[in-house]
């Protein structure tokens, strides 16, 4: 069983004053259900990220009070920085992580634009896969001549005109860009050279745009608190160009310049597929720790919980049917067995056994049941899983429930409660599994095969 969670990843346009950041990550984790996983700033980009995660709602809730905030700190008419901006929150993509389909995500772009301009009144872009025009769905296409020509355009030229609310732009928080897109990666690769003609060189190179690599954004910047250059990129897809080939040919082109890399940063967070695919590779990775890794982060702050369950269960639109609510029951009454056992000083493991199995058994039912609900007509073999599922379940739930009986009849008075707690969720576990069976069983057309499967429900009656 799922949670719902949003990855949300605005940027903002200040990375200078860290007074500014912090009141704007305060205002962020002040609502519950959000987890703040952190913030970078750079003071030559004059631009920082702030990146959380929580439920769809509280994400939403959260955004729209660090546009708020934002909108109040920052003044774009006195704003200057290396880096491409058209309000003072630039940019607030949605990213869906578990639980929550890009649809979802974009539903909540949409919520959160409109909430922004009927309050802050700051129009509203939409980008990536809430874009309402094809050609909206890349910023580099909407942030096109920054703050200062936008506020003239939006207001001229129907074609550059917001999606939500305008066409004037906010006074000095400019306008935002919303949208919901999947996870990438932003990394930028530091070169040894204040020459900033060679990292725009190398970053056309590489962009997409420009027949590059595939599903790279790249800029070519100067950071003159560092005395270097920067390609500063946007991996959109690091599963077909993880870190380390873009790195590579970073370093080939800036070698055939004449030019050493000086380091490599991750900005915000990296999934930790992108890390194991580059496990023998040597990124130069400045900023590189274990709590960057977003699954990381996200277990530390945002723990499964027992609401993120009865939520699952209770929502009829959400793969998590009796079969997996009798696997829940068994886990329980198997983790009430590890405790009686352990109690009594008798052995715990097979109950630590039949808790493994009920844990996974869970997800696979809940898999089945997906893959029933999926259609009005549902294919022969998804009837055949999301009747196999839970008879397993109930098959272990009857093993289960003999264990805890056999436990009970040494069991010393004290413990009675919880070792008998456990037999009738086991017995409630057998019958879940066994009332899913007896309602897809007809459905199976394989009679040899749904005969065998009655037996083995009957051995369990």
């Amino acid at each position: 069983m799922r949670r719902r969670i949003v990855e949300c990843v605005p940027n903002f346009s200040e990375g200078r004053d860290p007074k500014i950041v912090d009141a704007i990550a305060s205002v962020i984790a002040r609502g519950p259900g959000i987890g703040l996983l952190g913030k970078t700033m750079d003071p030559d980009h004059n631009r920082s990220v702030i990146t959380f995660a929580g439920t769809p709602e509280a994400v939403g809730e959260a955004a729209i009070r660090a546009v708020a905030k934002a909108a109040e700190l920052i003044n774009l008419n006195t704003h200057t920085g290396v880096h491409p901006r058209v309000g003072a929150t630039d940019v607030l993509p949605f990213v869906p992580v578990e639980g929550v389909s890009m649809e979802d995500c974009v539903s909540l772009a949409v919520e959160v634009g409109e909430e922004i301009w009927r309050t802050l009144h700051i129009p509203v872009y939409l980008y990536e896969a809430a874009a309402r025009r094809p050609e909206r769905k890349r910023l580099e296409t909407i942030r096109r001549g920054q703050f200062e020509h936008l506020r003239q355009a939006a207001v001229e030229d129907p074609a550059r005109r917001p999606d939500i609310g305008g066409p004037q732009l906010h006074e000095t928080a400019g306008a935002i860009v919303v949208g919901a897109r999947p996870f990438l990666i932003a990394y930028n690769i530091n070169l040894a050279t204040e020459d900033a003609a060679v990292a725009d060189r190398i970053a056309r190179s590489i962009r997409t745009s420009s027949g590059g690599l595939a599903h790279v954004k790249a800029l070519g910047l100067p950071l003159a608190s560092r005395k270097q250059t920067q390609v500063s990129m946007n991996l959109t897809d690091f599963h077909v160009t993880p870190p380390h080939v873009v790195f590579d040919e970073v370093r080939r082109q800036a070698q055939a310049a004449g030019v050493e890399v000086a380091g490599s940063e991750i900005i915000g967070f990296i999934p930790k597929a992108a890390l194991e695919m580059a496990a023998d590779h040597y990124l130069k990775c400045e900023n590189f720790q274990p709590a960057i890794v977003v699954e990381n982060r996200l277990a530390e702050l945002l723990p499964y919980t027992l609401d993120d369950t009865l939520d699952q269960i209770s929502d009829p639109a959400r793969a998590a049917g009796g079969g997996s609510a009798a696997a829940l029951a068994g886990a329980i009454a198997a983790a009430l067995g590890v405790l009686t056992a352990r109690l009594m000083k008798t052995d715990p493991a097979p109950f630590v056994t039949h808790r493994r199995y009920f844990r996974d058994a869970a997800d696979r039912d809940a898999r089945a049941f997906a893959a029933l609900m999926r259609t009005s007509d549902p294919a022969q073999e998804a009837i055949v899983e999301a009747t196999e599922a839970p008879l397993a379940i109930a098959e272990r739930a009857a093993a289960l429930f003999a264990d805890l009986r056999r436990l009970a009849e040494d069991c010393p008075q004290r413990f009675v409660s919880d070792v008998y707690t456990a037999i009738g969720l086991a017995f409630s576990a057998r019958l879940g599994g066994a009332c899913t069976v007896e309602l897809n069983l007809p459905s199976i057309e394989d009679t040899q095969l749904r005969q065998s499967l009655d037996q083995r429900l009957q051995a369990i009656k």
